[in-house]
């Protein structure tokens, strides 16, 4: 069975007026694949996981997911075809005055009535369960901190806890790295792929540390000026052809940065 198939696909953005972020993209994906995208900075990762997460409409081409075009579909139609898929974007749009196992617990809300909704703002209506997807992350004791208090790593570990607790068949992740060290970098992708292979869920993830790109995924997609420039296992991905999808670009490495390295480096908590 098919997640998705892209044929001959073109994505414009509406303020661009000249090129296409996404242009004669063809893509086959198979349900139950894990596969990284990687590509310089502008090259249209995160364009093209929106596009497979129904966010943005194609110009042009055809483009399937599940087995149907979503734009031929009606409103009520396409809304069940997109509670199958979770987008976990890289900065998590998470209310920042909210308490962690609320903001977790969103991810259920396609499935609750109004009436549970509202009661589980007040009264969180599985806690455990979101402790539990918290923990998986190493975030477990930031249940019931403010959004607002965590750093930009735990942020966006956070913001991955909720794809645990969704229903999705295909999970699309845009760069959960970014804030990340390394050990907790392992530890993020490690979860990622045994969630997704425990619910035979498809994972396409976005990286730009092309070493754990290389080192978790068995397929690499690389992306540069909106194009895809080869589709490959990861044994025929050769030095020479990073090199030159990154001409002019270093591909990031996985090393400590942002605030959660920062607080490391200093000695110093990294809830600020």
């Amino acid at each position: 069975m098919l997640t998705y198939e892209l044929r001959n696909l073109t994505v414009r953005h509406l303020t661009a007026s000249k090129a296409p972020a996404l242009q004669a993209i063809s893509l086959t994906i198979e349900q139950g694949e894990q596969l990284a995208l990687i590509g310089p900075s502008g090259a249209g990762k995160t364009t093209l996981l929106a596009t497979l997460a129904c966010a943005h409409k194609p110009a042009d081409g055809a483009f399937q997911a599940f087995g149907s075009d979503p734009w031929a579909l009606g409103e009520a139609a396409r809304h069940r075809l997109r509670a199958q898929l979770f987008l976990a974007p890289q900065t998590p749009p998470l209310p920042p005055r909210q308490r962690v196992v609320t903001a977790v617990l969103a991810a259920r809300l396609p499935q609750w009535t109004l009436w549970r909704a509202l009661v589980s703002l007040f009264k969180p209506a599985d806690p455990e369960a979101a402790w539990q997807a918290l923990s998986r992350f190493n975030l477990g004791d930031k249940l019931y901190s403010r959004v607002d208090r965590l750093s930009g790593g735990e942020r966006q570990r956070c913001g991955l806890a909720r794809l645990l607790l969704s229903p999705a068949k295909a999970l699309l992740v845009d760069e959960p790295l970014s804030a990340l060290d390394p050990a907790l970098s392992e530890l993020t992708l490690a979860t990622l792929r045994e969630e997704a292979r425990a619910r035979n869920a498809t994972l396409v993830c976005s990286l730009h540390q092309v070493d754990l790109a290389l080192s978790h995924f068995t397929r690499i997609v690389a992306l540069r000026d909106g194009r895809i420039e080869f589709d490959l296992p990861r044994d025929q991905v050769t030095p020479q052809m990073i090199a030159a999808l990154y001409a002019g670009e270093q591909p990031a490495a996985s090393k400590p940065h942002d605030d959660d390295a920062m607080a490391v480096k200093l000695g110093i908590g990294a809830c600020l």
